[in-house]
């Protein structure tokens, strides 16, 4: 299972499959990370500096950390799509098709001048965290999608 956590700073990228449970998270940021509470992870109460230190003690790399650099990444079910945008300007998108065993991510693009920020990766999060809470199966033809759910 994938799953992205916001705030207005930073994202949280958690990869279920590569968490070993060390709790090394827990124990840095426990006012962040809850087991027993759905959702595991809030943002909102502890400050960045700390949740990013947690994260940076994951042994596994289930837990990783990027800063959001004010773009905003949304789910737009409408055009089997979700988009990257910079105050209302589309910056980036990543599209998925409809098949019998689920969505087929087929394109992840970023605008030139927003590269190497992470937000593509945000963009394939959104889709399969999506797809994951709706019960739907998730593959890629996209090679950087592809690189992605295989993390």
């Amino acid at each position: 299972m994938h799953r992205m956590y916001e705030n207005e700073d930073i994202v949280v990228f958690w990869n279920s499959d590569k968490c070993i449970h060390a709790k090394r998270c827990v124990n840095g940021s426990p006012k962040t990370f809850c087991p027993g509470q759905k959702p595991w992870i809030n943002l909102n109460n502890a400050e960045t500096k700390e949740i990013w230190q947690a994260i940076s003690q994951c042994p596994s790399g289930a837990l990783t950390c990027q800063y959001r650099h004010d773009i905003d990444v949304n789910f737009d079910n409408q055009n089997c799509r979700s988009v990257a945008l910079d105050n209302g300007k589309e910056i980036g998108e990543c599209t998925y098709q409809l098949s019998e065993s689920g969505w087929n991510i087929y394109h992840t693009g970023v605008s030139a001048d927003y590269q190497g920020k992470g937000i593509a990766k945000r963009l394939v999060y959104k889709l399969i965290d999506e797809a994951e809470r709706n019960c739907v199966g998730v593959m890629a033809s996209c090679s950087y999608a592809w690189k992605v759910l295989e993390e």
